[in-house]
């Protein structure tokens, strides 16, 4: 009879048998090499074996893993420290290789800036050797202006031309007096303040050339300016005596609890405020914080004092 004239319920059975020897057979293979593994081989030619086992893809689910002894354990564990050391260090080499990388560009970088910075240099010092004309002439025309000035003071009456000259810088006033004749110069120091014409008379004595007498005349002049702008805009901070007139209009406890709060956000501040107020009105402040907080007080009495 042909597979085909088979009854279905025949050829159903007839597959799954085929599966249980498919099964089977692996299975028993196994228990046999297990049992001839155990009885015929030394504990290291069959650990080897079942080392061998465990790498077959299909094999290896029904192998059990090499029975290790103590020391064979020891040296597999110091063998995976190992490769993880290996392992550590290579990156760690990787990473100091990135960083040299990274350095090498920093030292690069830096040395193009040092390089430019030299080639400005040289281009300023160019340009200091050899000035444009436009420059000399600005020069010229300085010079004449302050020797017309000093003349212009020269032919005034001594007594006038001192109290004019007086209200100029120190530096201004000792570069006319440097383009004025000896007689007229002395006959103004004559009608100067004492402790200015003596100041004066030193600068002259030591002043070297024009050139650095109007470099300190121009210098000190814009100097004045910058000063009288700022003394012209109001400030936001309040200075010692508004800090002083404040917390003097303040009942003790509220500036205490104020310097307490303010002690914890910034110490040198509360230093200020402190110093800034009058002895009494410190006194009192001191007196409530301390029956606020003791140790806050304490500390800040410290500060006070000059210890930290």
């Amino acid at each position: 009879m042909s597979r085909k004239d088979m009854p279905l319920d025949k050829e159903e059975s007839s597959g799954g048998y085929e599966r249980i020897l498919l099964i089977l057979v692996p299975a028993i293979f196994t228990i046999v090499l297990l049992g001839a593994l155990a009885i015929f081989f030394k504990a290291d030619v069959r650990d080897s074996l079942l080392d061998v086992a465990n790498k077959i893809p299909i094999v290896k689910n029904w192998v059990p893993d090499p029975v290790l002894t103590p020391e064979e354990q020891a040296l597999k564990e110091a063998k995976m420290q190992e490769e993880s050391a290996e392992a550590t260090i290579v990156e760690l080499k990787k990473q100091l290789a990135e960083r040299d990388e990274s350095l090498n560009e920093l030292t690069e970088l830096k040395s193009a800036q040092e390089n430019r910075v030299t080639e400005l240099e040289s281009q300023i010092q160019m340009m200091q050797i050899e000035p444009d004309a436009g420059v000399v002439e600005e020069e010229d025309t300085y010079t004449k202006q302050v020797r017309d000035l000093a003349k212009l003071y020269s032919d005034m009456s001594p007594s006038k031309a001192a109290p004019i000259m007086q209200n100029m810088t120190l530096e201004e006033m000792v570069l006319l007096l440097s383009q004025m004749k000896n007689s007229n110069r002395g006959a103004i120091l004559q009608k100067m303040d004492p402790k200015i014409a003596a100041e004066a008379t030193m600068k002259l004595k030591d002043a070297e050339t024009f050139e650095s007498m109007a470099s300190a005349a121009l210098k000190s002049r814009n100097d004045l300016d910058q000063s009288e702008k700022q003394a012209k805009v109001p400030t936001e901070n309040l200075d010692m005596s508004q800090l002083n007139q404040t917390f003097a209009g303040m009942t003790p406890a509220n500036a205490a609890e104020l310097l307490l709060q303010t002690y914890k956000i910034n110490p040198a501040k509360t230093m200020t405020i402190l110093r800034s107020v009058d002895d009494a009105t410190r006194s009192r402040i001191l007196n409530a914080m301390s029956s606020k907080d003791a140790e806050a007080a304490a500390r800040i009495l410290n500060r006070l004092m000059g210890t930290k």
